[in-house]
């Protein structure tokens, strides 16, 4: 007959070896899901990428904002045709006449996806030669500009940098990012910090309140001397003159008539590059 002591020790056991508490804590998930471990998971946010990039030998990037929305010409055709053909069938609906009026105007901003895919060629094939890992783009692994800049890097077999986010809404990261440089983060602050840590440049393609965050946040850093002197560059003047009156705040003395400076435009992928190029030649 089996001792009672001796089963119910052995029932113990089992429990122990089963118990969240026995397991590693580096493989404890739900240890590491806990509120209080939340400055270890930011830690780990910052260090997963570092050690991939020096593993990997980036030394530098550009960085590549834009917006989600912004695709290439033929599926920007074929989501008006879509609106425009809704459209027919309700032809008082007012949603359906200003989602026809945006479609119209997606397919016009399709050209900043094939110049971000042109720009991203152009920096990869100058910079990427005989196994260098300089000024790799590295944009925020998601569609619209973001994947054209990926894009373009794909195009000429670089690598490229894909820094995505998790959301509400899945975001999937693009098809075009070298596998070993794309991360995920749960923290925009860490994400941010990556973007900007070994930035050559920051080139800002048309894009709404995401890319205008990312901007902003490097121009406060740049007025305050808090990071390295980038070259930023905005994408497109006539449409950031839209968005943005920079001299209006100067003009009103919410900021310096010098911070003005911080920032200059480009129109064309080879302006972008010249521009990048010729701030380092003066910078010596």
């Amino acid at each position: 007959m089996s001792d009672p002591q001796q089963i119910r020790a052995e029932q113990n056991l089992q429990a122990i070896m089963q118990s969240p508490s026995y397991r590693l804590a580096e493989r404890d998930i739900e240890l590491l899901a806990q509120p209080e471990l939340r400055p270890v998971r930011m830690q780990l946010e910052l260090l997963k990428p570092e050690l991939a990039f020096k593993r990997l030998g980036v030394a530098s990037t550009i960085v590549v904002f834009g917006s989600t929305q912004i695709v290439e010409r033929t599926a920007a055709e074929r989501q008006l045709e879509q609106a425009e053909t809704a459209l027919k069938a309700a032809p008082d609906d007012p949603y359906l006449v200003r989602l026809v009026a945006r479609r119209q105007r997606v397919l016009a901003n399709s050209k900043y996806y094939d110049e971000a895919r042109d720009f991203a060629r152009l920096v990869s094939t100058h910079c990427q030669l005989d196994g260098d890992s300089e000024y790799v783009v590295v944009t925020g692994g998601g569609p619209g500009i973001m994947e054209a800049a990926n894009r373009g890097a794909f195009d000429v077999g670089a690598k490229s940098i894909g820094l995505n986010i998790t959301l509400p809404a899945e975001q999937v990261p693009n098809p075009y990012i070298t596998p070993e440089l794309c991360f995920q983060f749960h923290y925009f602050a860490l994400r941010k910090l990556h973007f900007l840590m070994r930035a050559k440049a920051l080139v800002v393609f048309p894009g709404g309140f995401g890319t205008l965050d990312e901007l902003f946040d490097a121009l406060t850093l740049r007025q305050t001397n808090r990071m390295q002197q980038i070259p930023i560059l905005m994408y497109g003047r006539a449409y950031w003159d839209q968005v943005i009156d920079l001299k209006f705040l100067a003009d009103e003395g919410a900021i310096e008539d010098q911070h003005l400076e911080l920032v200059d435009y480009a129109e064309t992928p080879e302006e972008a590059w010249r521009k990048i190029l010729e701030f380092y030649e003066q910078a010596g």
